[in-house]
């Protein structure tokens, strides 16, 4: 019966005669071209075709990475693509999801979900009356840091988690970035530009969160292109806050301080630190998918656990000088083997929605300056395991 069922779901998922999840590219980009070299790592991912509003874009990937390149309209209707990996600017996911949803095709989409909690929803509702899947950057989580961070608090390490703080400071986008003002527009900013990557860890290792209470500002309004390019000593207008600090509250019971801003020169915060009743622990950039994780147990010195060697923890990008772990892709490919299994993703939609809920409710507390219940409440995704993640591997 089980089996009937699991093959059920399978067929309901478009997975039953083959095992490779054929993928087409809509967004070719800065961040494309780390998803289609890291493609090739995972043995049920196939890349197939790539399209872009600029053909330009679209033209390059292709000649790259060996991509049949396609007008944007004609990717979502090739009967050989069972899989959009939506790659466009943030303002753009919820359209460009739902044409793949409407066309009978998957999504695996980079943060945030759509623009908008209320855009997400009625993502999540075609695509479930579609028999659709829906899966959501960031997939860090799934990293060596990630894992052992979860290993650690599982086993009691820290024991019952009270508190913690996550800071993501900088000076924003203009610095590196030759065109960087949709960064600063609703639907981005550094709370949900940047804020995925905290909350998504944190729900990782914690749990659904509970309710957010927000205080937010601009920082600097008017923002001055310093990158080399043809836009550099320009200026444009920031349409969402640069500086956001919150609280958060945990279904767990642990209570923890989150501070994003683009209006940071320099500073010593650490980006995650969890404190609990046996001991504390020390989390890197969870933009990243490996480097140190430190536990103190009651006090003790801190003890180093290095993601090196480890899967998915070993430095390796950029290619020309490594110096950190990307394994962008990864978070997609799991989901190809849940799909394949017929059990949910790990960065599934429903996570992908509470991220953004409470995303959206620290600018909205911000803007009334009261304090917002979390509707939402997924499962927390289950740890990662070092044989599952080896087994994504070709």
């Amino acid at each position: 019966m089980r089996q009937q069922v699991l093959a059920t779901r399978e067929e309901s998922l478009g997975l039953t005669e083959q095992k490779e999840l054929r993928i087409g590219v809509v967004g070719c980009g800065n961040i494309s071209a780390i998803y289609m070299k890291n493609a090739s790592l995972f043995r049920r991912l196939r890349m197939v075709a790539c399209a872009d509003l600029r053909p330009e874009a679209a033209t390059l990937r292709a000649k790259e990475f060996g991509l049949r390149e396609m007008p944007l309209e004609a990717i979502f209707d090739a009967p050989d693509i069972d899989l959009i990996l939506n790659l466009s600017v943030p303002a753009a996911h919820h359209e460009v999801s739902m044409r793949a949803i409407r066309s009978g095709k998957h999504v695996f989409t980079e943060k945030p979900l759509c623009a908008s909690a209320a855009e997400a929803r009625a993502l999540l509702d075609a695509a479930r009356a579609a028999g659709l899947v829906v899966g959501a950057a960031p997939d860090t989580f799934l990293g060596a840091a990630g894992r052992r961070a979860r290993q650690l608090i599982d086993s009691g390490a820290l024991g019952q988690v009270v508190t913690g703080t996550a800071f993501m400071l900088g000076r924003g986008m203009e610095h590196w970035h030759p065109n960087p003002a949709f960064y600063y527009q609703p639907g981005a900013g550094p709370v949900l530009d940047m804020g995925p990557y905290y909350l998504t860890m944190l729900t990782y290792l914690l749990g659904p969160v509970r309710a957010v209470t927000a205080v937010t500002s601009f920082g600097a309004k008017t923002r001055t292109i310093t990158a080399p390019g043809p836009l550099q000593h320009s200026t444009f207008e920031a349409g969402t806050p640069t500086t956001a600090l919150s609280l958060l509250e945990f279904r767990s019971g642990a209570i923890l301080s989150f501070g994003a801003s683009w209006d940071v020169f320099r500073h010593s915060s650490a980006p995650l630190e969890l404190h609990g009743t046996s001991g504390s622990l020390r989390l890197p950039d969870p933009d990243n998918f490996g480097d140190v994780v430190a536990l103190s147990p009651q006090g003790a010195d801190w003890v180093a656990h290095a993601s090196e060697g480890t899967p998915f923890g070993t430095t390796n990008y950029p290619v020309e000088a490594p110096d950190r772990a990307n394994y962008r892709a990864l978070g997609l490919a799991e989901m190809a083997e849940a799909m394949e299994m017929g059990r949910p993703p790990r960065a599934d939609g429903a996570l992908a929605f509470h991220v953004l809920e409470v995303l959206e409710s620290i600018l909205h507390s911000g803007e009334t300056r009261r304090r917002i219940e979390i509707t939402s409440c997924p499962d927390q995704p289950a740890l990662l395991d070092e044989a599952a993640a080896e087994g994504l591997l070709r």
